[in-house]
């Protein structure tokens, strides 16, 4: 039983340890999550993926076609190749022509009497009639189309042999296009790596300005209470102490704003990497008091930062695809020619009259399409498409010209920053020292406490100013990095 509850126990504190190690995020371990998790992210590498496919549909362009057609009608009335009287004549072939020996016999028996001539053609008549009925009616029957029911079936193939460049260019348009969706994640990373690490170095200022700021109201609550003490033994006024007072009010509620401030900077942080809104974090340079002040390079190369921004190669991709579709649109207007082969079967069928049968036809042919005529439409066309690369040239250009700018910018607020931290560093060492002599001197009752309060704020806005310069350093070599191109 105690092996148990000690197991439990060891679980208990593995658990507890675990959590507590899960809550501790490193500046890398905010980026892993954020590139995990990012929704924007995620849908520029689904359409990475879209694109890629996009691709591999249009290679298949170059590939023959092959589709199957099947048609089944229920008419109302069916076809007929012979009209009522016509059936009517030729299914009473024999009637008719029996009704015309027996008139001939008829007449040469008025002229010869005695002769058995005429009873012999009226026999005949009368022997023929049947056989030819029959034969007309079978005429007859072999000339019904019974289209009642219609059967239609086609299976076809299709081979472009030429379509104007259209496809060649169509499959070079997806290639780019596939190209220019991964410099799109790309870009898309980069401005996730650089609010990432904006939003992570605010929470560090943050709680680097509630330390302040606790500390402050924890010096001002411990000059208060030695005032009380003053104010009673008769060395201090008490309008002394409620300057102290007032000043303790002003620091807690500036104490408020930073507790409110680092707690909406962490769920912003929380919700860049995919964590809990609610769920408590730590960041791992919380518990660094100072931050190595390392200088940054500012050395960059022109030509290597217009290859490494990918705002840059991606309006060359578009410029690119610009100059394809010049070539998509003139195909238009351009000769066409294709192979196609065709097996078509019918029912009823007509290779052996009209039989009510499956019978079908192979046949092979080529398709040309030849544009003649169109009053200028694909000239117009073309020069618009022309144009609109060139707006993608100049889009490029000016591009690279605020690139220029930019970098040039901040390579300057690196400078800047360098030197507004060499002085806030300057400037703290001396608002210590100044503290320092201020504690003393109203230890030893030589100053007010107005001055010794007056040291104490400018400790504080010195100690204030060097968090924002380190801070400050950080985020301009961040932006300068996403300026060169160079952020990973």
């Amino acid at each position: 039983m105690r092996r148990k509850v000690f197991g439990l126990f060891l679980l208990l504190v593995g658990l507890q340890q675990y959590t507590q190690a899960q809550s501790i995020l490193t500046l890398d371990s905010c980026r892993t999550l954020a590139i995990q998790n990012n929704k924007e992210l995620l849908i520029q590498g689904e359409k990475m993926v879209a694109a890629r496919y996009e691709q591999k549909g249009a290679f298949t362009n170059y590939l023959p076609k092959i589709k199957a057609q099947g048609v089944y009608l229920r008419n109302q009335k069916e076809f007929s190749l012979l009209s009522d009287e016509q059936k009517e004549h030729i299914g009473n072939t024999g009637a008719i022509v029996n009704q015309s020996f027996q008139d001939f016999a008829s007449n040469l028996g008025q002229r010869f009497p005695n002769s058995e001539i005429p009873s012999l053609i009226s026999l005949l008549g009368s022997e023929v009639a049947a056989p030819l009925n029959d034969a007309g009616q079978a005429i007859v029957n072999g000339l019904r189309t019974d289209t009642r029911n219609t059967y239609f079936g086609t299976l076809t193939v299709t081979q472009p042999l030429y379509m104007g460049g259209k496809i060649r260019a169509y499959n070079k348009i997806t290639k780019y296009l596939e190209s220019l969706a991964a410099e799109q994640y790309t870009l898309e990373a980069q401005d996730l790596l650089l609010n990432t690490d904006q939003t992570y170095w605010q929470v560090i200022s943050l709680v680097r300005k509630k330390e302040l700021a606790e500390s402050y109201v924890k010096l001002l609550q411990n000059l208060d209470s030695d005032l009380q003490h003053m104010i009673k033994e008769g060395v201090a006024t008490l309008a002394d102490g409620l300057t102290i007072q007032v000043k303790l009010n002003e620091a807690e509620i500036a104490l408020t704003k930073v507790e409110d401030g680092l707690s909406l900077s962490k769920m912003l942080l929380c919700q860049i990497c995919g964590i809990d809104l609610n769920e408590e974090i730590h960041l791992a340079d919380e518990q660094n008091e100072q931050f190595e002040s390392i200088i940054p390079s500012t050395y960059f190369d022109m030509e290597q930062v217009y290859q490494n921004r990918p705002e840059l190669r991606s309006l060359n991709l578009a410029h690119r695809i610009a100059q394809k579709k010049v070539q998509v649109v003139r195909a238009d207007f351009l000769p066409s020619v294709a192979l196609i082969g065709n097996y078509v079967i019918t029912n009823p069928s007509l290779f052996n009259s009209f039989e009510n049968k499956f019978r079908g036809m192979w046949n092979i042919g080529m398709a040309v399409q030849i544009p003649i005529w169109n009053w200028g439409e694909g000239i117009y066309k073309v020069k618009k498409a022309k144009s609109q690369a060139r707006i993608m040239q100049l889009q490029r250009e000016e591009a690279k010209e605020k690139i220029e700018l930019q970098v040039n910018q901040s390579a300057y607020k690196i400078n800047e920053a360098t030197k507004k931290l060499i002085k806030a560093e300057k400037n703290l060492s001396k608002a210590e020292e100044n503290l320092r002599y201020a504690n003393l001197s109203f230890t030893e009752g030589f100053i007010t406490s107005n001055q010794v309060l007056e040291a104490h704020t400018a400790w504080l806005s010195a100690k204030s100013e060097i968090i924002e310069a380190q801070i400050d350093l950080k985020l301009t070599d961040l932006y300068f990095q996403k300026s060169t191109g160079t952020i990973k």
